[in-house]
């Protein structure tokens, strides 16, 4: 009787425990120790303790290390770079898709695939598509009369190809979601416009695309946060290679924690990192609202 009269009164504690005790395991704890490891230097490789260092890794990573300067450039050129792409082709596609015909819903059910397929899969799939020797790469280039590229192989050439074969795997989703959009668009607008006489580009470039700002916007700031993050893809295809070209902030921490066991630093690293993230997931979140009023 007490038992029951105790939950009665701390219902509303009691329920939503379970989950606040998640987030702590899950999230907050693993932030706070990687931050606690950030102030200290410390070397898998050795049996002696952390010792303390205070902010010395970020001075280290911010004021001396050009392979973390270089690492910040290549993880926003990586991001903004396929971010754009697969903007416009992800609309331009759900707009050629959002009619009727046959064969549709096979062509939408096509688009999943490469959203569905393994980062290592494709990533193996991928090598051999760039073989400058046997891959197909460079086969189509020859059809078309153009020189063969090096691609993964050369400094130059390494990061817009890895941007490449993020914009396959990923153009499908913001096709996805506009044609979501497309589906719930008002048809008042339209059919004002073909009142007016307007033409199909008109209609689209003065109706359409307005009023599917909102949505094209929340797709962009998805994948500029999962783009942002990206690790699986440049691992598999080029470990951050040739030299250093395409190594972007992830390959650098996952190099300075399990390749030189610098694990102080590489969490300095990862903390500088989860602040770009959290720093560029507000800013998106901010100018998704005069889109969005």
């Amino acid at each position: 009787m007490l038992r029951g009269g105790w939950l009665d009164r701390n219902l509303r504690y009691v329920f939503p425990l379970p989950a606040l005790v998640f987030v702590f395991v899950m999230m907050v704890f693993p932030i706070a120790y990687t931050l606690r490891l950030s102030t200290t230097e410390w070397s898998m490789s050795s049996m002696a303790p952390p010792s303390w260092v205070g902010a010395a890794n970020y001075a280290s990573l911010i004021l001396s290390d050009d392979r973390f300067s270089g690492a910040v450039w290549r993880t926003f050129y990586f991001t903004i770079l396929a971010v754009i792409l697969e903007t416009l082709l992800g609309v331009s596609i759900a707009l050629a898709l959002n009619r009727e015909g046959r064969g549709r819903n096979l062509v939408k059910t096509v688009f999943l695939l490469p959203m569905v397929a393994t980062p290592v899969a494709v990533g193996m799939v991928w090598l051999l598509i760039y073989e400058p020797t046997i891959g197909v790469a460079n086969y189509f280039l020859s059809l078309l009369g153009l020189p063969p590229l090096h691609w993964l192989a050369s400094p130059r050439q390494a990061l817009p190809s890895l941007v490449l074969v993020d914009v396959w795997q990923w153009t499908p989703m913001i096709t996805l979601i506009v044609l979501a959009a497309l589906t719930a668009l008002p048809r008042d607008p339209f059919e004002a416009a073909l009142v007016d006489g307007a033409t199909p580009w008109q209609t689209v470039r003065h109706v359409t695309l307005p009023l599917l700002r909102p949505a094209i916007v929340a797709a962009m700031t998805l994948r500029a946060i999962d783009a942002l993050k990206t690790f699986d893809i440049i691992y598999t295809m080029t470990q951050g290679g040739p030299g250093f070209s395409s190594e972007t902030l992830n390959i650098y921490s996952f190099v300075l924690g399990f390749q030189y066991f610098q694990m102080g630093k590489a969490s300095a690293l990862l903390m500088i990192f989860f602040a770009i993230v959290l720093g560029s997931a507000i800013v998106l979140s901010w100018a998704r609202r005069p889109v969005e009023a």
